[in-house]
């Protein structure tokens, strides 16, 4: 029987901490990035042994630029080699979260109202199990959003724990 606690059996890469590396990553990372007035977004590990990529997303009001991002690599890279989380090369991946950036937490949907949004459902809602529409709120309990048809304008009100996937939708604007 395998065990199922293994990395190869989670796909989650781990070293001689017993927390997945990357909240071991995550640790290292946000005090970093806090200072350097950016947020860090989310920390993503992939591959083993010496493939094991590293993916930071930082983010800042207004966007990042690529100086940021390299400020963030050579701060971080600095930091892990002190650290050595990782027993073995790696490689280190510092970027934004893109147009289409994913939403975890109640911050990211409040700093979205307004905007459009994809959100995945984990029980479908009037047979559907993903939804678009525009962030009206984010509050304690979960997310209104509104959605316009021809003639009409709904809302609808998703509980936090309905959410399993969320992101912002790229809008063109038209001219």
């Amino acid at each position: 029987m395998a065990d199922l606690s293994s990395p190869e059996s989670t796909g989650v890469a781990q070293t001689r901490d017993a927390r997945p590396l990357a909240e071991r990553v995550r640790a290292i990372a946000a005090p970093i990035i806090r200072a350097l007035a950016l947020e860090l977004v989310e920390v993503q590990c992939a591959g083993h042994g010496t493939r094991t990529v590293i993916r930071v997303f930082v983010d800042k009001p207004g966007g990042v630029v690529v100086s940021d991002c390299e400020q963030v690599h050579l701060s971080l890279g600095h930091a892990l080699d002190v650290e050595d989380p990782i027993p073995h090369a790696y490689t280190l991946e510092v970027s934004s979260p893109g147009l289409d950036r994913p939403l975890r937490r109640r911050e990211d949907f409040q700093r979205s109202v307004g905007k459009l949004v994809s959100v995945k459902l984990r029980r479908p809602h009037n047979g559907q199990w993903r939804v678009v529409g525009r962030v009206i709120e984010a509050k304690e309990s979960g997310v209104t959003l509104a959605f316009t048809g021809p003639d009409v304008e709904t809302t609808l009100e998703v509980e936090w724990e309905a959410v399993a996937d969320a992101r912002l939708e790229v809008e063109f604007s038209s001219r």
